[in-house]
């Protein structure tokens, strides 16, 4: 028979731990991102010469992915590197990246034209807690650009919610 002090202990450790795994979670997603980051600049800067196309080529590219999938396993494929080489490149300067955003947050943000309709979603993302489903979501419906020509925003801003 339970008591009412196990109960409460079972609910303090499992708020620790829960704790303990969004925490984990948010510190490896951080990594994540630092070094994606990184290996954009290093295929950048080292391999083009600061050139925005490689002079080596698609074949390096895919002899680097080969490699990089051989020794560390999914996650290194040719299209994964291009990402993180454009990831660099919309985001050349470090502290510019937001360490709320997942990977995945910013994949979805490569996508979107315009460095002010970027920024936009990627604070709102932040200050939101967007998912990145949700931030697909909101670009996919133009929400920034909608709200640009919106005479009223709070009906657009509903709406997004």
């Amino acid at each position: 028979m339970k008591t009412h002090t196990e109960d409460h202990l079972f609910h303090q450790i499992s708020l620790l731990i829960q704790q303990a795994r969004e925490q984990l979670q948010r510190s490896v997603n951080v990594a994540m991102v630092q070094t994606y980051w990184h290996i954009g600049r290093l295929i950048i800067d080292h391999e083009q010469q600061g050139e925005s196309r490689a002079a080596y080529g698609k074949q390096q590219l895919e002899r680097l992915s080969d490699r990089l999938s051989a020794e560390f396993g999914k996650g290194f494929d040719i299209t994964n590197l291009r990402n993180m080489r454009r990831f660099y490149e919309v985001f050349p300067i470090r502290d510019a990246v937001r360490p709320e955003l997942s990977w995945t947050h910013y994949r979805i943000l490569l996508r979107v034209d315009g460095s002010s309709a970027r920024k936009w979603y990627m604070d709102e993302a932040v200050s939101q807690n967007w998912s990145s489903r949700a931030l697909e979501r909101q670009i996919g419906t133009l929400y920034y650009e909608r709200l640009l020509s919106s005479h009223e925003k709070a009906p657009v801003e509903t709406e997004a919610k």
